[in-house]
């Protein structure tokens, strides 16, 4: 007997408008992701500004709208002067975070052209380790004020005449944690990003701040960081962040894909203790959430345990991943959309080489691994309103999650030109899902295409000579007298794309 899972696609079931910032990434120095990742100087593909043609390519196909930079723990001992000004004046510094030789002959203005060119804006980040208010406003005023200062003059002295108009940032990155450099007690924390909140605001008003909120949902101290920085920055931030990572170090595939449970608890959690404070403080403001680090990330520990010290950009952090990564990467960002009245920002982590959709060859090719792909077709597809789907589905047994779906899905509607989106995991490994949906008030809308993402080995990798993970068509999806209907492949991940038809 085939199991089914039922939906209802219905503009009353609309979660929230989506900020396309949802599908944000990140870039740290960190690795190759900047050195041999976006930036080759002398690579067959790079610019005149050294940037890799063939990954910026890459990256505006999957239509990156903001990328954070530039950490990530490598900003909490970051001097932003070290990377401005002439490179041949640049020093090379003994970078703590990761242990490597950073040369700093890439930095904000370099950063701020690559986005440029690659049609995203950044999230910039600032140092709350080493450095404090008097760094983060001044970096506001050289990025933001347009000349007649000191600082906005020095970045024009450094060839750069318009401001960059940076409006997102990140006041520090995990301070609750203890591996961070100058890690901070919530309420030292607290007490800075208040104060550095003030100053840069007071330099540039309409940027929005990013209060750092817990690493991770195992934190001992989570959530009781996030009521105690909020209580000293709720009036003076937009967001307060969260991270995850996650990792099927057992090789139980069905908990594994279970864990987007996990992130959709995080959020809910966060959300509810930010509307505490909000209701504690008497407060007409709502606090919104920037998942801004969030991917699957174990593959390489092991290897980066045998990476020798103080080397310029070692390969680190460089997980390969498989089909089951790219299930995961597709639970989770469902669950970003289904939450997307609180989560406006959230950034895979990372976006070129390190825990990232895209890899590098240095000095030659570059390739999508299978996470490129859920992440590609959501931020190209998933535009609009966010629809719940008021899914019924066959449930198995989790001992971490107790009754997990098969069925994971969420819908996106982008009313005026008329596009309704389905993006589905089938978690059942051996089983097709029958998929039926109450469309009625859709009737007027037709199936125009269905993507599968599957691979009979849930091991199976891509790389640069060898492609085996990529979206197939399937011709199951129908939408007949407002029902639809399609079949989900055993463990799949699925695009149904439907559009109005032409003169309704």
């Amino acid at each position: 007997m085939t199991l089914t899972a039922k939906i209802t696609l219905h503009p009353e079931l609309r979660i929230a408008q989506i900020d396309r910032r949802i599908y944000g990434s990140f870039i740290e120095h960190l690795g190759r992701a900047v050195y041999g990742g976006i930036y080759e100087p002398g690579h067959p593909t790079a610019n005149a500004d050294g940037f890799r043609q063939d990954v910026l390519e890459l990256v505006r196909a999957a239509n990156v709208p903001l990328v954070r930079y530039p950490g990530g723990n490598f900003v909490s001992g970051y001097n932003w002067l070290d990377g401005v000004g002439p490179r041949s004046a640049r020093p090379r510094r003994l970078e703590l975070a990761w242990r490597t030789i950073e040369t700093n002959q890439v930095g904000v203005n370099e950063f701020a052209a690559w986005s440029k060119q690659a049609g995203a804006e950044p999230l910039m980040a600032v140092n709350l380790g080493t450095a404090g208010p008097e760094e983060a406003r001044s970096l506001v005023e050289y990025c933001n004020f347009p000349d007649g200062s000191y600082w906005s003059d020095l970045r024009r002295s450094h060839g750069v005449a318009e401001p960059h108009n940076i409006k997102t940032w990140c006041l520090g990155n995990e301070m609750d944690g203890p591996w961070q450099i100058c890690h901070k007690t919530a309420e030292e924390y607290g007490r800075v990003a208040c104060e550095t909140a003030k100053v840069m605001k007071w330099v540039d008003p309409s940027i929005e701040l990013v209060a750092c909120g817990s690493s991770g949902r195992g934190m001992p101290t989570f959530p009781d960081w996030e009521r105690i920085v909020l209580e000293h920055t709720y009036e003076h931030v937009e967001y307060i962040s969260l991270h995850t990572y996650y990792g099927n170090r057992d090789g139980n595939t069905l908990h594994f894909l279970a864990m987007s449970r996990d992130m959709d608890r995080f959020i809910s959690t966060v959300a509810n203790t930010c509307d505490l404070i909000g209701a504690k403080l008497r407060s007409k403001k709502k606090i919104n959430l920037s998942f801004d680090e969030w991917n699957v990330w174990f593959h390489s520990n092991e290897a980066d345990r045998q990476i020798e010290p103080w080397q310029e950009a070692p390969p680190q952090l460089e997980d390969i991943y498989t089909m089951e990564d790219a299930l995961l990467v597709g639970c989770m960002l469902i669950t970003l959309l289904k939450h997307a009245d609180r989560v406006k920002i959230a950034c895979l982590a990372q976006l070129v080489n390190v825990i990232a959709p895209i890899m590098t060859v240095k000095g030659g090719g570059s390739w999508r691994q299978t996470i490129y792909y859920p992440y590609m077709q959501a931020a190209n597809f998933g535009q609009g309103a966010a629809l719940d789907l008021h899914a019924s589905s066959p449930l198995y047994h989790d001992t971490g999650f107790d009754a997990v779906p098969y069925f994971e899905g969420v819908a996106t509607w982008d009313e005026a030109p008329g596009s309704l989106v389905v993006f589905a995991v089938n978690r059942n490994l051996g089983e097709p899902l029958a998929l039926e949906g109450d469309a009625r008030q859709f009737a007027n809308y037709q199936v125009v295409e269905h993507l599968v993402l599957a691979h009979p080995d849930l091991k199976a990798t891509n790389t640069l000579d060898h492609q085996p993970v990529v979206p197939r068509s399937s011709d199951s999806a129908q939408l007949v007298d407002g029902k639809l209907f399609a079949t989900l492949p055993p463990a799949s991940w699925n695009v149904i794309r439907m559009k109005k038809k032409a003169g309704d």
